[in-house]
């Protein structure tokens, strides 16, 4: 994947997507103790995509750091699903395990996740949980990221999350993930493609609005400068109240009177598709609509409605393939296919591909290193991935680097029939990856590294 998506929690109650997540018990068959028999081992396919092997027995007989012993192998997964009741990564942490535990674990370790609620605000608590009983943390997320990264790296506590939120969690040390890096904009491709192809005449008047929330004014921001940056003349700008609202006619008739021709919304999709009501009621009709990624699947359809046919809304998948074309790619349709028989209740949605996408990178450098499987070498053996797809669920990044521009992209569009990818005219399979290289010059924060805490990555085992 290439672009961060605005996780869902940002805004308190009013954006609902950072998935919640964690891990659970293995599904699947099991003897008399609950581990996967012999028979099931051999059955199970250890292979996902392109990826050969990812889990299956061993002969591992150490117990070679915190987490780690020769049977098991305890992993955290960071979620707000108690505050958000979104379980995208709880899910994905379910269906990986079990399949993985199925197929013989790593080396014959059986993988044993533990969900660290972090309810939104109590993500200290959380890390320092996990500082005390996880080996790594692996395929979650939480919006308030921030408030634990210092304790992670002061604990030495390497992290494969599915989603980062905040600026000093954004490519922090010990952090290993598949997005551009944080100092540039991951929507460069997307912004261009918008204001200088698809809809050149839409640049001279662009509008931006986003919930009112320290850590989405930040979005807000960085979203200016590149928009600026790419050409855009911001006409107009707005924040709506984290907690709602009540009439969102003032909104729609503030964009109706300044002309706004392309609009990028920083927000839930709940709000935007109040928002988009409005403007088709009033017959404004903009060139386009950001709705960003929260708004990709089922939902936002469902409660926006014919208003889709009216207004043009667009959405940068950030280099993963899209879920409705999974029958024509692999990898795609064998994610699909782990649901249906592990979490058949479940939906598969962009935050559960992201997951378990970080789970196939941790599964893949942990079977690397063995019986002497130890956080130094999990790390450095998925820094060592220059064009990791996750099997072929993302457009490939080079993980060697810790801060890059992102090159792919995919765009997506949406009527009321549902979504299916834009004429952006991709040009590697799915994605297009000619972006633009846009370094921020805008002073955001920075991610926290080991030097920050006084540590080194010498000081990792």
């Amino acid at each position: 994947m290439r672009v961060k998506a605005i996780p869902a929690a940002l805004l308190a109650a009013a954006l609902l997507a950072v998935a919640g997540c964690g891990g659970h018990d293995s599904a699947g068959e099991s003897g008399d103790d609950g581990a996967p028999t012999k028979a099931a081992q051999q059955a199970a396919t250890a292979d996902f995509g392109d990826l050969k092997k990812v889990c299956g027995p061993g002969d591992a007989k150490t117990a070679s750091a915190q987490g780690v012993t020769a049977d098991s192998i305890e992993l955290g997964v960071f979620s707000d699903v108690g505050f958000t009741k979104k379980s995208e990564f709880v899910d994905a942490a379910k269906v990986f395990t079990s399949w993985c535990n199925a197929a013989g674990g790593i080396n014959g370790r059986e993988l044993a996740a533990t969900t660290r609620d972090s309810k939104l605000m109590e993500v200290r608590q959380r890390m320092l949980e996990a500082c005390k009983e996880d080996f790594a943390l692996v395929g979650g997320g939480a919006a308030l990221d921030a408030l634990g990264v210092k304790d992670r790296l002061d604990c030495l506590l390497p992290d494969f999350p599915g989603q980062v939120s905040q600026i000093q969690n954004n490519g922090s040390d010990l952090q290993v993930e598949a997005t551009g890096g944080s100092s540039y904009n991951g929507y460069a491709g997307y912004y261009d493609w918008l204001l200088k192809t698809a809809y050149p005449k839409s640049a001279s008047a662009i509008g931006t609005i986003g919930g009112d929330a320290p850590v989405t004014k930040v979005i807000n921001a960085q979203a200016q400068e590149g928009l600026q940056a790419a050409g855009a003349k911001i006409i107009y700008k707005d924040l709506y109240p984290a907690q709602g609202v009540s009439d969102w006619t003032p909104y729609a008739q503030s964009i109706k009177s300044k002309g706004v021709k392309g609009l990028i919304f920083n927000g839930d999709y709940v709000s935007l598709s109040k928002l988009e009501q409005v403007l088709t009621d009033i017959g404004y009709k903009l060139d386009w609509i950001d709705a960003n990624s929260n708004a990709y699947g089922p939902a936002f359809i469902q409660l926006a409605g014919k208003s889709l046919d009216f207004q043009n809304n667009l959405a940068d998948l950030g280099g993963v393939y899209p879920l409705e074309k999974a029958a024509d790619n692999p990898a795609t349709q064998q994610l699909v296919d782990l649901f249906k028989k592990y979490a058949p209740k479940a939906q598969v949605t962009l935050p559960a591909v992201r997951g378990f996408a970080a789970w196939l990178l941790f599964a893949k450098s942990a079977a690397s290193c063995g019986d002497d499987l130890t956080r130094t070498c999990v790390y450095e053996a998925a820094r060592k991935e220059s064009a990791w797809t996750g099997g072929g669920l993302l457009a490939p990044v080079d993980l060697t680097k810790t801060d890059a521009p992102p090159s792919c992209f995919n765009i997506e569009k949406v009527t009321s029939k549902g979504w299916e990818p834009a004429d952006f005219a991709p040009n590697q399979g799915a994605y297009r990856c000619d972006a633009p290289a846009y370094k921020f010059k805008g002073n955001y924060g920075k991610p926290l590294t080991l030097a920050d805490v006084g540590k080194s990555m010498s000081d990792v085992k």
